[in-house]
């Protein structure tokens, strides 16, 4: 009988198992992982065309709710794009270079929107960067001037999540106050921590009245420790925005490179307050 429903189940083919409901997957996803129970006990072989030959990735996936789904993928697939912009040689040029080593560069992309590539050092480890701009992302305005305010609406996991951002209405700020939702993804590769993120919607949050409501992504930023400071880290961020509204794009190119420069300065002072704090302790 269980070869039987078994068969019955080889046969739905994979736009099928797209269009099914969430409840269904999760049914099929259980029902798959029964069948791999047997197996491994020895008591069923599964044919090499079985397309309940999941891998552990898909095998998870498919045990999400269809909204996870998206913003999973949707993360993922984000940071993996932005790697690919962020990792090229070809088109980047010199924007600034600070005194304390920081430099920017800028390179445009097809459909002439530009993107900025800052590298810095900052004196903390990958793994504590990690939690001031990922874990701890609500209590970015406590030192960053420039974000009113960071809400997390929604966690897939440990690593991927939703997040509504408004920006300040700060001096100096030329392009304006603006709101952004977002979907935010980590993955660490040996040493390396990558954050990733991109524009995504929410049914419940539709553009609010009174912002104009920006697009990020893809984006990422890379955090590597020195190989002769492991304390310490290199931070290259890749900053791609659609800031909307009626802007000049020479203004919007002159403001979000300087809005680089001004966040390291903050995370920067972050940092030394808490090596401060820790001293103390």
């Amino acid at each position: 009988m269980l070869r039987a429903v078994l068969k019955l189940c080889c046969g739905i083919t994979y736009p099928h198992l797209r269009s099914m409901a969430g409840l269904q997957r999760a049914a099929l996803a259980a029902f798959g992982q029964e069948i791999a129970h047997l197996q491994s006990r020895g008591q069923m072989a599964l044919p090499a065309w079985s397309p309940l030959r999941w891998t552990e990735s898909e095998s998870r996936t498919a045990a999400l709710a269809d909204e996870d789904v998206f913003y999973l993928k949707q993360g993922e697939a984000a940071l993996n794009e932005a790697l690919k912009i962020v990792e090229s040689e070809d088109g980047w040029k010199l924007e600034t270079a600070e005194k304390n080593g920081d430099v920017i560069y800028s390179k445009v992309l097809t459909g002439n929107r530009k993107v900025f590539r800052l590298e810095a050092e900052l004196n903390a480890s990958p793994e504590e960067l990690h939690k001031i701009l990922f874990f701890r992302v609500e209590e970015m305005h406590e030192w960053n001037p420039s974000i009113r305010h960071i809400k997390v609406l929604k966690h897939v996991g440990r690593n991927t999540m939703v997040t509504h951002e408004v920006s300040s209405e700060t001096t100096g700020n030329l392009i304006g106050q603006r709101d952004f939702l977002s979907v935010r993804h980590s993955s660490k590769r040996e040493s390396r921590v990558y954050l990733g993120g991109a524009a995504t919607r929410l049914e419940s949050l539709p553009p609010q009245p009174g912002f104009v409501r920006a697009e990020d992504g893809p984006t990422c930023i890379i955090l590597q420790p020195l190989q002769d400071r492991p304390e310490r880290s290199r931070f290259i961020w890749l900053l791609n925005m659609d800031v909307k509204g009626w802007l000049p794009q020479s203004l919007v190119n002159k403001a979000l490179p300087r809005a680089q420069a001004d966040f390291t300065k903050h995370l920067r002072r972050r940092l030394a307050a808490q090596n401060s704090e820790n001293s103390r302790c």
